[in-house]
């Protein structure tokens, strides 16, 4: 374990100017605080907190981040508190120390559902201050090279599975590659032992086989730059076992397969010097296409920044290149840590909104606002966590950048939220093309817009990004919210007006009080999707209707039902199926077929709104009991959508046939979605076609056409499931 002093040294080493009574204090204070626990090793428990601080001098970061890592289990584990702390320490660190328990009393529960919301949670504890989030990582590094010292198997792999799901990808996604490294390493080592034992053994293999090439080939490119007038220090590694495995599932290969085990970085001065670099290599070693990478005029979100290409070098041996200045290499490392090596000299800390890692974390919080569950934002963001990115232009030159595998509609939603909500098409490099196009390096995007154009369910199978998903199912959230607070207030009008009770928002407003809703728009929505009934809201205005069974006012709906026109009984207007709604709040219940010409009845359902049958349903008798849940619905005559219909048929076994039930269909204007064989036998065949049809008269229209097909016997409307009508 280190010492106190060589713990203040190693900050003094980096930061003159460290406090080193502050750190000598929390040093003290940890070790007292944690007296005589111990840890699963047997160690100290004080050590780990050391350790952790240790592993942040490596990153050298400032006397804030230090102390707070000898001081951030004291809240959790001791009897210390966020009052004391603050008193002693200030309110910098305090804060800092509570943000980092928090996100430890967060990992306490290994349920799928449990760690989704703790991500959710991690995130938000980390947006106020990024050190926080380094702390955190710092404390996940350690414990993972401890792990071994954990009795429960079950235990050491839900810790290292996390590790490999959420710290490892945080960690590179902030730029801090050492750490990602090492923890991946670490967890890979319980989660696939065997598979990480025969990588290393293959490796041992081959750099039996190569001998001192590794060493060689660095001295080779060393002095091939050296002779063209560059200065450059280069370093051979081969790749680490988790980092192999990952390319061998990308990829679908062989560990035999693999060839690009070693890779090389080369450091100059400057970035004049990378490109030159860049020249001789290419000039001497054969390039091999596909494989240059430019990430200096072109960073990637976490600031990384380096040119990489891939040669083959000496022995007909394929390698990997790096090349990149000094500073580029420490931000490479140690990520959104080092901009405190490169911070303005007058300043504590720098400034992390201009620090792109920690802008990414601040989109995440955002993404957060727009509701939703833990395990959707869970699943956006391992979207991004786990990959690389192409460049893109809008038509002014603006670059994005995005995750390979985005769309077009992907761009739309990071240019804007309200633009991806509008997008009809898009333009790249001027073809117009579909939004669900996928994006490559260097394309420009033209967003089209409509100003009807909404989001709708099936754009999430067309998005990759978070930013996208998160704001498309925000959208549908609210468009569904909207369209159940119409559904309520209709609901609503109706009653009222069948009971020929006044509706005006002051007697409305009682029901807010009695009811304990803060809106209107509240108390309408909780009536559309079921959670209150209309002769609540009812009963809440007019106590005296109560001395009135409630089966009286659901009569007065039930008399609606039915009824031809537009307005019902004493003018309560009757709820259309239409296009604003159909869909969303209101639907047909599953396996019927109602069209518009049919009587229809709907049924109020908890959490999805209003559901509707033909009125002659025989499943109608299962809610006789709950006539309050009924509402009187009609076809919106002025609507033009196409709705869901089947058709049964039975037609001669023969050459032909099919083609003239599709092409009757056809010129009838109908789309077929389906099409099933039920029976077939030597002379006749059974089928059961589903299709789009604008009312009932066009179906009885089709139907008739169909009967007078010579390869027909028999055409019948399905009304529900095996239920027929000729």
């Amino acid at each position: 374990m280190m010492r106190q002093y060589e713990l203040v040294d190693r900050v003094i080493s980096y930061e003159p100017r460290a406090n080193e009574e502050l750190l000598n204090r929390a040093y003290v204070y940890a070790t007292q605080k944690h007296g005589d626990q111990k840890r699963a090793s047997g160690d100290p428990y004080y050590s780990h907190p050391v350790e952790v601080a240790g592993i942040l001098t490596d990153l050298r970061l400032d006397t804030a981040s230090i102390a707070t890592a000898l001081l951030h289990d004291t809240i959790e584990d001791t009897d210390a508190t966020f009052g004391e702390i603050e008193k002693i320490f200030g309110r910098e660190i305090a804060d800092m120390v509570n943000g980092v328990t928090k996100m430890s009393l967060l990992e306490l529960s290994s349920a799928d559902m449990a760690q989704a919301e703790n991500f959710r949670k991690l995130l938000l504890a980390t947006a106020s201050d990024v050190r926080i989030l380094l702390v955190k990582l710092a404390d996940r590094l350690h414990n993972m090279r401890t792990l071994h010292f954990i009795s429960s198997d079950k235990k050491r792999k839900r810790i290292a599975q996390e590790t490999l799901d959420i710290y490892a990808p945080l960690a590179g996604r902030v730029g801090m590659q050492n750490f990602r490294e090492e923890l991946e390493d670490l967890a890979f080592a319980e989660v696939n032992k065997e598979g990480r034992d025969l990588i290393v053994e293959r490796l041992d293999e081959l750099k039996q086989d190569s001998g001192d090439m590794l060493e060689a080939i660095a001295y080779e490119f060393s002095a091939l730059l050296g002779e063209n007038g560059i200065k450059a220090h280069v370093h051979g590694r081969q790749k680490r076992p988790f980092s192999i495995w990952r390319k061998m599932q990308n990829k679908s290969i062989s560990l035999e397969q693999l060839s690009d085990v070693f890779g090389y970085r080369v450091v100059v001065a400057d970035e004049a010097a990378c490109y030159q670099a860049l020249g001789v290599l290419h000039r001497n070693f054969r390039y091999v296409p596909g494989r240059y990478k430019d990430y200096i005029s072109t960073p990637k979100l976490n600031g990384y920044q380096s040119l990489h290409t891939t040669v083959i070098g000496p022995n007909q041996q394929r390698v990997e290149v790096q090349i990149r200045t000094e500073q580029m290499h420490d931000i490479a490392e140690r990520g959104v840590a080092a901009h405190w090596t490169y911070k303005d000299s007058k300043a504590d800390c720098p400034d992390t909104a201009k620090i792109e890692p920690f802008t990414w974390l601040q989109d995440m919080v955002d993404q957060l606002k727009n509701g939703g569950s833990a395990e959707e934002f869970l699943e956006n963001t391992k979207l991004e966590l786990f990959n690389d990115q192409v460049f893109c232009f809008t038509p002014k030159g603006r670059l994005i950048a995005m995750p390979r595998g985005a769309t077009a509609l992907d761009f739309a939603y990071a240019v804007h939220t309200e633009i991806g909500n509008s997008c009809i098409g898009v333009r790249i490099n001027g073809l117009k093309l579909p939004f669900r196009t996928l994006l490559k390096n260097g394309d420009e995007i033209e967003i089209i817009r409509g100003d009807e154009q909404l989001p709708s369910e099936n754009w999430l199978n067309h998005v990759h990004t978070g930013k996208a998903r998160a704001a498309i199912r925000h959208a549908l959230r609210e468009r569904e919210a909207a369209d159940f607070i119409k559904l309520g207030a209709q609901m609503i009008d109706n009653l009222f007006a069948a009971e020929a009770v006044d509706s005006s928002a002051s007697v409305l407003d009682r029901a807010l009080g009695v009811l304990s809703f803060d809106s209107m728009d509240a108390l309408y929505e909780a009536v559309g999707r079921g959670t209150i009934s209309a002769a609540d809201v009812l009963l809440a205005t007019m106590p005296k209707k109560a001395l009135r069974k409630r089966d009286r006012f659901a009569g007065a709906m039930r008399g609606l039902i039915g009824r031809p026109g537009k307005v019902g009984q004493q003018g309560a207007a009757m709820i259309p199926v239409n296009g604003a709604l159909y869909g969303t709040v209101v639907n047909v219940a599953e396996n019927f077929f109602p069209l518009p010409g049919d009587d229809i009845v709907g049924i109020v359902t908890p959490g999805q709104g209003v559901v509707v049958y033909p009125s002659n349903a025989r499943e109608l008798a299962a809610f006789e009991d709950s006539r309050e849940r009924w509402v009187p619905m009609e076809w919106d005559e002025e609507n033009e959508q196409l709705f869901a219909s089947r058709v049964h048929l039975t037609a001669v076994n023969r050459t032909g046939s099919l083609s003239v039930i599709t092409q009757t269909i056809a010129d009838f204007d109908a789309n077929i979605t389906n099409l099933s064989l039920i029976h077939l036998n030597e002379d006749f065949c059974d089928l059961t076609v589903d299709v789009q049809v604008r009312d009932k008269e066009h179906m009885e229209q089709l139907v008739n056409a169909l009967k007078g097909s010579r390869v027909i016997s028999e055409a019948k409307r399905v009304i529900f499931g095996g239920a027929t009508e000729k």
